[in-house]
């Protein structure tokens, strides 16, 4: 995804949009109607197991970001790094909402700032610096707002200060990206073995079926010799480590990763946005983290 280049209550929406054009530096967005969960007891999400431990969580209960566990992914507008995931991420209250336990992230047309020339802006997440993960399990249950060229995506990069490698040596572990209105998900990696050798035996990805119009939850466990991708507790995907000649095939246990959780708009991969799609939301309801008991 590194380099890859539903709408609800719009209406709710477009009367903040134009208050917004008088008043732009208001606080943070107050989320627009919560979307209806459906079909949930139609679906039945795998518990997770006795054996492990939770030992980190955000349930986003509070009326701020958490900035011990949070910070917002920075404005790329004068960044000489720009690839399609962040072309339009920006930092500005409006692309971010807290309401009723929920985290919003928001792509939208750029009607708020008005020395930005971007025609686009989209809002993200991230835990560097500030936690984590190696060797336990993740998960994310979260609503993926629909929209075409909307990309929103979670997804692990190496935690900063670890003497990493750049990409795509130092691993990358995408837990989740969905494209448009698909009804799949997309689990993927990427390393010197994948994206530079260009092999692809163990299979590094996978495309999910999965309920778009509900909640779900998107997660991975991660191993010493393995990754298990998972949706709704079901594994997806495992991806091993094995015995090869070959470099870098499996730089996901060097080092911690941290989490960035983004909604992303455009791209050579998603395609054209359609910008009467849009503004386009992501509703996360939690993210935990778990270790396994000794």
């Amino acid at each position: 995804m590194f380099f890859k280049s539903r709408i609800f209550s719009r209406v709710l929406i477009a009367l903040f949009l134009l208050d917004a054009g008088c008043a732009s530096e208001k606080s943070v967005l107050r989320a627009t109607s919560e979307p209806e969960e459906k079909n949930t007891d139609d679906v039945k999400e795998a518990a997770v197991g006795d054996e492990w431990k939770l030992v980190w969580e955000d349930n986003f209960d509070g009326e701020s970001l958490d900035p011990k566990k949070w910070r917002r992914i920075g404005d790329t507008r004068n960044s000489r790094w720009v690839s399609d995931w962040n072309r339009y991420m920006c930092d500005h209250d409006t692309l971010f909402g807290l309401s009723n336990g929920k985290l919003i992230l928001r792509g939208m047309k750029n009607t708020f700032i008005a020395d930005d020339a971007r025609p686009y802006l989209v809002g993200g997440v991230e835990t560097n610096t500030l936690q984590g993960f190696q060797q336990g399990r993740l998960e994310i249950r979260a609503y993926l707002g629909c929209a075409q060229g909307a990309w929103p995506a979670f997804w692990l990069m190496p935690f900063s200060g670890t003497n990493a490698p750049g990409w795509p040596v130092g691993g990358e572990i995408d837990i989740m990206e969905h494209l448009n209105s698909e009804d799949i998900i997309y689990q993927s990696l990427h390393s010197n073995y994948i994206d530079r050798l260009k092999l692809r035996e163990p299979v590094p990805n996978a495309h999910v079926p999965f309920d778009r119009n509900r909640y779900n939850t998107f997660g991975v466990e991660l191993y010493h010799d393995s990754l298990r991708f998972l949706v709704n507790g079901a594994v997806t995907r495992t991806y091993p480590r094995i015995e090869t000649t070959e470099e870098g095939q499996f730089p996901f246990d060097d080092y911690p990763f941290f989490l960035m959780l983004d909604m992303q708009l455009g791209g050579s991969w998603v395609g054209e946005i359609k910008p009467e799609d849009l503004p386009v939301e992501m509703y996360i309801d939690w993210v935990k983290f778990y270790k396994k008991e000794k």
